[in-house]
This record gives C-alpha cells, sequence and structure tokens, in this order.
C-alpha cells in the first residue's frame, strides 16, 4: 500500500512538472558524522527551461537527497526515482538505490549517514579528501560511480544543454569545479559555503545557470522556489546574477527587479550593497542563530523577494512580533516598494519561533486598481449617510449660488 501511494505521489510530480531536466547535480558532504548543521548540501541547476523544486526530493527525517536528470522517458525517470526513494526508505544503500537508474537517465543520491552515488547517464568527478588532506578527483562516465559512507567528498554531474550560447564548456568546467570542491573541503569550508562556490563558478563559466536551488541535508533548510519559475516552460532565476540589494548598516534590503528603483538606504541613506544570487543561495540554506526561513504565497514577479527581505529586516530589529512583521510589510505596501498587492492583517501572517520560520500570505490588488483600497474603521452605513448629506449639501450650495446671482442681478435691474 505505502509503495502504490508513493508511486501515485511521484506521479503526480511528473504531471505537474512536464520535462525537468537538470544538467548540473552536486551533492558535497564536509561532515560525515552529521553534527555540522551545515555538513552537507545538494543542488540542481540547469540552462533549461521548467527547473522546478521537484528536481530533487530530500528526507529531512533520514538527510538524504534525490536529485534527478538526464535525455530519458519521464515513465523511465519516474520508476528510478521511486526504486531510489524505497531502497533508501527500507535502509538501502546509496548504490544500491541508483541500481535500477535507466542508462538514459541519471539518480544522484547521498546523504551524511550514507555517502554518495550516482547511477545510469553521467559525467561526475568523485572528489574525495582524506583526513590527512590528500585528494583524489576521479572521473566516471555512465554506469555507478559513488563515494563511500564515512568519507568527506562531493560527485558533480556537469553537461551543456543545447542551445546554451556556452555549450562545449561543460568538461573544462566539471574539472576545474571539482579541483576546487577538493581544496575547499581540504581547507575546512562547511558545505553551505562550498555549493555557493559552486553554483557561481558552474554559472558564470558554463552558462547552466537557472534555478534550480540548494538543500542543507543536515539542518532540512531549502531555498524552496526562490530560484525556480512562477510559469511552465520559463527559466529558472539566472544564479549569476544579482538578486537583492541590503544595507550594510542596518541590514534593510529590497530584491530584484524592484531594487532597480534603489542606490541608498530609506531607512538612513547608506549606499546599498549589490547580493548575488549563488550569495543568496548560500546564504538561505546556512544555519545560523539568526536564521530566518521565509515563505511567501504570491505569483507576482518580484514580490516575493522583497517581502522576505522586510520580513527578515523585521524579525532582526523586533523578533518574530506578527504585529511588527504585518506593520513593516504594509509600510512597504505603502510607500511603494511592494506593488500590486493589498495590505495585510495579522491574520495573514504565520509564525513558528520554535522553527525560525514565518509564512506571508498576499492576495493581489483588483486588476482595475493600482493601489490598495482604504480601510477605514467605519460601517459602510454611515459612509452611505456622510454620502448622502454631502450630496444634499452640494444641492444646497448650488441653490444658494443660483438664488444669490438672481438677487444681484435683480438689483442691478433696480
Amino acid at each position: 500500500m505505502k509503495k502504490k501511494l508513493l508511486s501515485l505521489i511521484f506521479l503526480l510530480i511528473f504531471l505537474l512538472i512536464g520535462n525537468v531536466v537538470a544538467t548540473m547535480n552536486v551533492l558535497v558532504i564536509t561532515d560525515p558524522t552529521g553534527k555540522d548543521p551545515n555538513g552537507a548540501t545538494a543542488g540542481s541547476m540547469s540552462y533549461t527551461k521548467n527547473m522546478f523544486q521537484s528536481t530533487f526530493l530530500m528526507s529531512k527525517l533520514h538527510r538524504y537527497a534525490i536529485l534527478s536528470g538526464g535525455e530519458g522517458s519521464e515513465d523511465l525517470r519516474l520508476h528510478s526515482i521511486v526504486n531510489a526513494a524505497i531502497t533508501l526508505g527500507r535502509g538501502g544503500t546509496a548504490a544500491q538505490a541508483v541500481s535500477v537508474t535507466s542508462s538514459s537517465d541519471r539518480i544522484l543520491v547521498g546523504g551524511p549517514d550514507i555517502g554518495i552515488a550516482v547511477g545510469g547517464s553521467f559525467d561526475v568527478y568523485v572528489i574525495e579528501v582524506e583526513d590527512n588532506g590528500n585528494i583524489s578527483v576521479t572521473p566516471h562516465s555512465g554506469g555507478l560511480a559513488t563515494l563511500p559512507p564515512g568519507k568527506k567528498g562531493a560527485i558533480i554531474h556537469l553537461r551543456n544543454s543545447v542551445g546554451n550560447p556556452k555549450y562545449g564548456t561543460a568538461t573544462r568546467v566539471r574539472e576545474e569545479t571539482a579541483l576546487n570542491i577538493g581544496k575547499m573541503i581540504r581547507d575546512g569550508y562547511p558545505a553551505t559555503d562550498i555549493i555557493g562556490a559552486i553554483f557561481k563558478e558552474v554559472s558564470i563559466d558554463s552558462g547552466e545557470e537557472h534555478g534550480g536551488g540548494a538543500l542543507n541535508l543536515i539542518s532540512g533548510i531549502t531555498t524552496g522556489d526562490m530560484f525556480t519559475p512562477t510559469e511552465l516552460d520559463s527559466y529558472g532565476y539566472p544564479i549569476s546574477q544579482p538578486y537583492s540589494k541590503v544595507c550594510p548598516y542596518c541590514g534593510w534590503s529590497v530584491g530584484y527587479p524592484v531594487a532597480d528603483s534603489y542606490t541608498t538606504c530609506p531607512n538612513d541613506g547608506t549606499p546599498l550593497n549589490i547580493v548575488y544570487a549563488y550569495e543568496s543561495l548560500k546564504n538561505a540554506i546556512t544555519s545560523s542563530d539568526n536564521l530566518t526561513s521565509v515563505t511567501v504565497y504570491s505569483d507576482i514577479p518580484g514580490i516575493p523577494q522583497t517581502t522576505t527581505e522586510i520580513v527578515k529586516s523585521s524579525v532582526m530589529k523586533n523578533g518574530y512580533s506578527i504585529n511588527a512583521i504585518t506593520d513593516s510589510i504594509n509600510k512597504g505596501i505603502k510607500s511603494g516598494l511592494l506593488v500590486g498587492v493589498n495590505y495585510i492583517e495579522p491574520k495573514d501572517i504565520n509564525v513558528r519561533e520554535d522553527l525560525k520560520a514565518v509564512g506571508v500570505y498576499l492576495t493581489p490588488i483588483s486588476e482595475y486598481r493600482t493601489s490598495p483600497p482604504w480601510h477605514l474603521p467605519l460601517n459602510p452605513f454611515i459612509l452611505t449617510v456622510i454620502g448622502n448629506i454631502q450630496t444634499i449639501i452640494g444641492i444646497i450650495l448650488i441653490i444658494l449660488v443660483v438664488f444669490r446671482t438672481m438677487l444681484i442681478k435683480s438689483f442691478q435691474r433696480r
């Protein structure tokens, strides 16, 4: 029964996302003990369209990820993903989980407890770093490649998409990035820093730059839909491009495209710093004492990013106060920072301070309006009465003007 249910869930996912192909898959483990909250990450990216969250799956309970890609049929890929999830759920190894991947598809799985394995059609480097600092970077093409459990290392897959202006660069970039991964692991960088560097290097040098996104496998944090497209058959956010602007003094920030209108902080006039998407990706999945996970429910372009920064700034200043967050967002709407959404109330905010998470529900304004309606603390009946009184007063004024004119003309005739 569980197997059928799981198969149905994955089938629904694939029906919803259509043809999704990740051309860059990577999984990094810097702490195989699982104690470092930033010690294991995974991510996907591509030049192609339709890079949605479902290009990778994560188990927060068992701390592993399943990443998919390749050129095969969706049915075969679905079978491979379902088999991998079932195998891992039964305590199987990473190698067993990818063992039935078809020759035209690719499945990459791994986590701090199980190591990493990739099966199917791939061009990867397996990076392994010993405790004494020795680094091995080994190329593999197709079949099966693994990083054993208990080892520090990574596996990175990279190919170029057809139509990518930088087609033909993948072989060089894959090797260069793999070497840099090994050096960063050796030098003690956490996996979250490393994956940010990977996304930067791959997006700039190979052109496979559209999100996608990344996961923190130990802390259970994901970039969610920060970089994924909002519509089918469209591209995700370019990871190599600016994502937001931030005030280095007070932390106020604003996301693109609204950020184009700002050069200084509206609070104190401080010049704003540009934050690139690969930096935002790293920051979003890095676990820290002041990390706030923000989810914004709105389909209007630019609104989720800007709202996220407003909420983070509010939490930094006022803590997880629903009223303070509500006021901050409404100030953004009033000032024109957030355009196209209605004012919100505290009931539109969901706060889980224990999880350091905030959810915001925004509703679009009517297509016939450019700004939200006024919310006056008056009963509509009172407004109607006031309107009628104003109408009566207006009529009386008109009569008085006419009567005054008649009196003046009569007096002049005399």
